[in-house]
């Protein structure tokens, strides 16, 4: 995994956050996502000639990511797609913003409070190796406070999708000063599970850049 040498900022209706260089961040509305896809790869392509023979697969990640982002209620996508030596590894990652206002099945408002929240998060812990796994934690994010975080690896099912897919999960649920019982839920994610702690400092990284603006 290559280190962060540049970043991107970028801003979004009430909050901005700093990817990577050489990440992906578009539009998400699916009458725009498909056009935005393209003209990325493009530019993406005359950049860096050698990306054309993956471009397809890209395109169709990009695409799959961007519908389920938007179809789980998020307000922000930023993908990672690149290839590292090896011309058929494919090595992503997914990171998105969510701004949710949890609620009981009767409607009532739940407290977003770290410790609150993060008292309604359950562990899981592996019976045996390459078992599903979470851990739950309140962690401190300098400019932001204290928030509530899960990190592990999970089976997860997008929404309206029956197939299952296990990624290395990172969530951190950020309170929305202001605004009630409402969060801001930070979820990065990635199918290479062989690179799970390289991506969590990732994920670390890019969700400490994460501001109310």
């Amino acid at each position: 995994m290559s280190k962060r040498v540049e970043a991107v900022q970028v801003e979004r209706s009430g909050f901005s956050i700093t990817v990577p260089d050489g990440w992906w961040e578009f539009e998400i509305r699916p009458e725009l996502r498909d056009q935005a896809i393209r003209r990325l790869m493009d530019e993406r392509v005359r950049l860096r000639p050698d990306v054309a023979g993956h471009r397809e697969v890209m395109e169709r990640f990009l695409r799959r990511e961007a519908a389920n982002a938007w179809d789980a209620g998020a307000a922000y996508i930023g993908c990672m797609a690149q290839t590292f030596g090896d011309e058929d590894a494919l090595v992503t990652a997914t990171l998105t913003v969510t701004l949710l206002s949890p609620r009981t099945e009767d409607g009532a408002p739940l407290p977003t409070d770290p410790g609150s929240v993060a008292g309604q998060l359950k562990e899981i812990r592996a019976r045996t190796a390459g078992d599903p796994w979470r851990a739950v934690s309140v962690t401190e994010i300098a400019g932001v406070g204290q928030v509530a975080r899960t990190r592990g690896v999970e089976d997860v099912a997008p929404a309206g999708d029956r197939r299952v897919m296990r990624v290395a999960m990172m969530q951190t649920f950020v309170p929305v000063p202001g605004a009630g019982h409402q969060v801001a839920l930070i979820s990065g994610t990635t199918r290479n599970l062989e690179l799970t702690d390289s991506f969590f400092d990732v994920f670390d990284a890019v969700t400490s850049t994460f501001r109310f603006i």
